[in-house]
């Protein structure tokens, strides 16, 4: 959405208003000069920011639907905004260069589903073919466990009630049900809506990416301004921080998918779910997919392979079950810390804090949309921290009078004094006479007369001087 700036380009101006050659307190990273922060005076706390807070609540609830499509709109662009920026660099104008990446995008997808959509849906289809033989080795298999419970001496039925289930759930695999046939209707709307708030958020992203220049300059314009180098410009570092987001989330589906399939594949070798090895690639696409999910994706992601081999042997779904717990603790401990801590730079508990109100507000989407939103927070956040200071509302002191008391000489005259020579206090109105003269402890010095004649009582050229009671 915002335009970031070439590694060879230069920041606009507008980043770089205000700057001043004085560097501040809190030094910023790249390479362009240091600006002083800006200082929000009392008032704007006081009153301007309550009442914007304010208003982006009142609208948020009055039109949540519209911003949420605005939110997703602008991810998209801010994920494409890099691969058009580099169309562009090629002296391709920009319209053209979205229209290039778009097609590039689409193109993509369409042959990566090709790719994997041929052997994902014989895989699939194997399966809907497999489900009446599925159905019958759980049937034997609970009918012996029947028999095995009827020799223990626990009487139980259980064998018709497990022809009813599964050929329940068999019929919902093959063909579903009439409960779904009656709410049509419903799935129909909701699927039309669904996909006009698509082309909505397409024809937005479009719009994003033509301005994206301006957008990024009114951003600038907008926040404080940074030290001029691509390190500090605000919309580069959002621009970086969803691409960091989306690329560490690819890499971990990829990683966890290719892992689940790799290891269903060895237990379908070993002989421990034979199953695994047919439908390995179709369980770990469906795994990866579902790792994109926020909370309950890697158990949805699990389910699929745990049902056909509970069907197949309750046994065998339990090395799946311990499969699935295993490949649990390597995604928590191991694979997504080394992703997340490199792309997301976000604690964990913020991490889950953000999955959790991103739910509570807008439900799926919005747990789909609360990192990459959190990542943008935390860019923003740090960005202000760094350029913003509020004014202190607490009066400091002027520094001569902390610590003065009466009678004490204040701070700034006793330096002036100390570095005055003598004989200068009386053209320094603010110094004290804080001395003793020497005429009031000591003898006045002898005339120069006195000197060469105190020997001499005759001497007639002798001055005498007394000094009189009065002083004068």
């Amino acid at each position: 959405m915002t335009e970031g700036p070439a590694p060879d380009e230069e920041v606009p101006a507008a980043a770089r208003r205000g700057g001043s050659s004085a560097a501040s307190d809190d030094p910023v990273p790249g390479s362009g000069v240091a600006v002083p922060p800006v200082v929000v005076a009392r008032w704007v706390q006081l009153v301007m920011l309550p009442i914007g807070v304010l208003a982006l609540w009142v609208l948020a609830r009055a039109a949540g639907g519209v911003l949420l499509l605005f939110i997703v709109a602008g991810l998209i662009a801010l994920i494409l905004n890099p691969l058009v920026s580099v169309v562009h660099r090629g002296r391709v104008p920009r319209g053209v260069a979205v229209g290039v990446v778009y097609l590039l995008l689409f193109g993509g997808v369409f042959s990566a589903g090709l790719l994997l959509a041929t052997p994902a849906t014989n895989q699939v289809k194997s399966f809907q073919k497999a489900v009446p033989g599925i159905e019958k080795s759980a049937n034997k298999n609970l009918a012996q466990f029947e028999k095995t419970l009827n020799h223990k001496g626990i009487h139980v039925k259980i064998t018709k009630q497990g022809d009813t289930a599964l050929q329940t759930l068999s019929a919902r695999v093959l063909g579903g049900t009439d409960s779904l046939v009656s709410t049509g209707t419903d799935i129909a709307t909701k699927i039309v809506t669904a996909g006009l708030s698509l082309i909505l958020i397409f024809v937005l992203s479009i719009y994003m990416l033509l301005y994206g220049q301006r957008i990024g300059d009114l951003v600038r314009r907008i926040m404080p301004p940074g030290d001029g180098s691509p390190e500090d410009d605000y919309p580069t570092r959002v621009q970086k921080a969803v691409a960091g987001y989306v690329r560490g989330q690819l890499m971990f589906s990829v990683a966890m998918g290719s892992g689940a399939g790799l290891s269903l594949y060895v237990f379908g070798l070993l002989g421990i779910f034979p199953l695994g090895e047919t439908y390995a690639l179709a369980f770990g696409i469906f795994f990866g997919l579902m790792e994109l999910v926020p909370f309950v994706g890697p158990f949805l992601g699990a389910l699929p392979p745990l049902l056909v081999a509970l069907f197949t042997d309750p046994i065998t779904a339990v090395w799946v079950g311990i499969l699935f717990i295993a490949l649990q603790q390597i995604e928590g401990h191991i694979v997504a810390p080394q992703i997340f801590s490199h792309t997301l730079r976000i604690n964990p508990l913020l991490v889950i804090f953000s999955l959790l109100v991103g739910a509570e507000i807008a439900g799926f989407v919005g747990a789909l949309l609360a990192l990459p939103v959190a990542a943008i927070t935390r860019e923003t956040l740090d960005y202000l921290r760094r350029h913003l200071v509020l004014e202190p509302w607490t009066v400091t002191p002027a520094p001569e009078l902390v610590g003065r008391r009466a009678g004490d000489r204040p701070p700034q005259a006793a330096e002036r004094a100390r570095e005055e020579p003598p004989g200068n206090d009386a053209a320094n109105p603010l110094a004290e006479d804080t001395t003793t003269t020497p005429a009031a402890t000591e003898a006045p010095p002898p005339l120069v007369g006195d000197e060469q004649h105190a020997g001499d009582p005759d001497d007639p050229s002798r001055l005498t001087v007394r000094a009189s009671p009065g002083g004068g």
